[in-house]
């Protein structure tokens, strides 16, 4: 069984999901692959318990603190591939980005589409930072929760925009 619960943040409205004991989903308003992760059942619940310390954690966020992905229990359901990927993006520091080229290369060179792949499919946005991926010319390319709203975070971390751009597809 998982829970599911609502959160409002500057970016919108953001979906939580858990499984009682860990995080399992984090989705702004909107997002491609919304739940894919989530095999199961999922009801309402507001449960403090549950979903207190996620809140309290994107509170801080917003509020231009800087916690760390570890303080909470996080379970992304995905491949041992996909789990590898997520881990590297909970290593990029705060106002920095990375390529999907940089990440493919510490994982010993699988494709930059196939990292795409997993960071695009990332289920617990915002706390596992894939809106810290860019492309290698600089392009702000690949958030499934939307351009406009990689653009914010990233602002918001204090990332230099300097080079970065949006792709003219």
């Amino acid at each position: 069984m998982f829970y599911s619960a609502g959160y409002d943040s500057p970016v919108g409205k953001i979906s939580l999901c858990s499984d009682k004991e860990n995080l399992v989903g984090l989705w702004l308003e909107g997002q491609k692959y919304f739940g894919n992760t989530v095999c199961g059942e999922i009801a309402p619940c507001e449960d403090p318990e549950i979903f207190g310390p996620v809140r309290a954690w994107l509170d801080r966020y917003f509020a231009g603190e800087r916690p760390a992905p570890a303080e909470l229990p996080l379970a992304p359901s995905g491949g041992t591939f996909r789990q590898e990927v997520w881990k590297l993006l909970c290593e990029i520091p705060y106002g920095q980005t990375v390529t999907y080229g940089g990440i493919a290369k510490q994982l010993g060179n699988p494709s930059a589409q196939a990292v795409g792949g997993a960071v695009g499919h990332n289920p617990i946005s915002i706390i596992i930072p894939c809106h810290r991926v860019v492309g290698s010319s600089g392009s702000l390319t690949g958030y499934a929760g939307g351009l406009d709203k990689k653009i914010w975070l990233l602002k918001h971390e204090g990332a230099d925009m300097t080079g970065l751009f949006v792709p003219k597809k």
